[in-house]
């Protein structure tokens, strides 16, 4: 069993159980901060200069006072040191605003291995519905910052209810629509579909959604699959007649929708495809 690692800004690596937040941060009480999640492969972050452009952008819509590269990057081999390199592993490096009367920002990281139940899903597929956010496609753009589209922040309510409310009507996921009835992103996932010769993804500029770095990796492998790239919309209904359905993430890679909404999807040639090219291991049939 491998230990899970954490590690604090200033301080180096600590005892999983050494208290690291204050109870007045910010973090906690509001979900105030900014986070990036990535897949350790061989030891090693895996996108690590995407995920931390990523983190840029989000503390800048924040107005958070992230540090700067070098020390996230120093923070992520630190985490990252030791760790065997046959564990696939989760790195999450956080970053919240402080305490609540004032302070500098508290910063770790952590690494854990990654859950069988999140390997296996590579190859059982997941079974996914349809849920509103409520909002029109187009309402999170750079003419509503205070919404925070495209934002990695702490405060993941919201994405955890729409998951325990697809457990309960017996799917594995949730797949959020848009007032108009367009497809956007999952909780935690970004939404690619593979339609004839285009791969295909939900543009994250005009719709606010977290532009997934997972999906876009996919996407720039796209023509030497014999694929075109595509970002454009498409209705839940469409994904039904298409060539192939995933989810995308860091930790799970890229996951086949199997259902969608009670409908059964046909399983993909495509999936083991960009399985493949991803470099996420699929666990073998039992």
């Amino acid at each position: 069993m491998v230990e899970p690692v954490v590690v604090l800004l200033g301080r180096g690596r600590v005892s999983v159980d050494t208290p690291i937040l204050r109870a007045d941060d910010l973090g906690v009480l509001r979900g105030d901060g900014v986070f990036e999640t990535m897949h350790v492969r061989a030891g090693q972050p895996w996108l690590l200069d995407e995920h931390l452009a990523r983190m840029r952008r989000s503390a800048q819509l924040l107005d958070l006072d992230l540090p700067d590269e070098a020390t996230l990057r120093e923070l992520a081999a630190t985490a990252c040191d030791g760790w065997p390199a046959e564990v696939e592993a989760a790195l999450r490096l956080v970053c919240t605003r402080g305490p609540e009367h004032g302070g500098p920002v508290t910063v770790y990281a952590t690494v854990n291995p990654v859950a069988p139940a999140v390997r296996m899903a590579r190859r059982t597929g997941i079974a996914v519905v349809t849920a509103t956010l409520g909002i029109p496609a187009d309402l999170r753009t750079a003419e509503t910052p205070w919404l925070l589209g495209g934002a990695k922040a702490l405060s993941y309510a919201v994405n955890m209810a729409s998951q325990r409310w697809a457990r309960s009507q017996s799917a594995d996921d949730v797949l959020w629509t848009s007032l108009e009835g367009y497809a956007l992103e999952g909780p935690t996932s970004t939404l690619v579909w593979l339609d004839g010769e285009e791969l295909c993804t939900v543009p994250a500029d005009t719709t606010g959604i977290l532009a997934g770095t997972t999906a876009a990796w996919l996407l720039s492998q796209a023509e030497r699959l014999g694929w075109r790239p595509v970002r454009r919309m498409v209705r839940p209904a469409d994904l039904l007649q298409m060539d192939g359905v995933w989810f995308a993430s860091s930790l799970r890679g890229v996951v086949p929708v199997r259902s969608l909404d009670g409908v059964e999807l046909p399983p993909s040639a495509a999936t083991p495809v960009v399985q493949e090219v991803l470099g996420y291991p699929v666990p073998a049939a039992e």
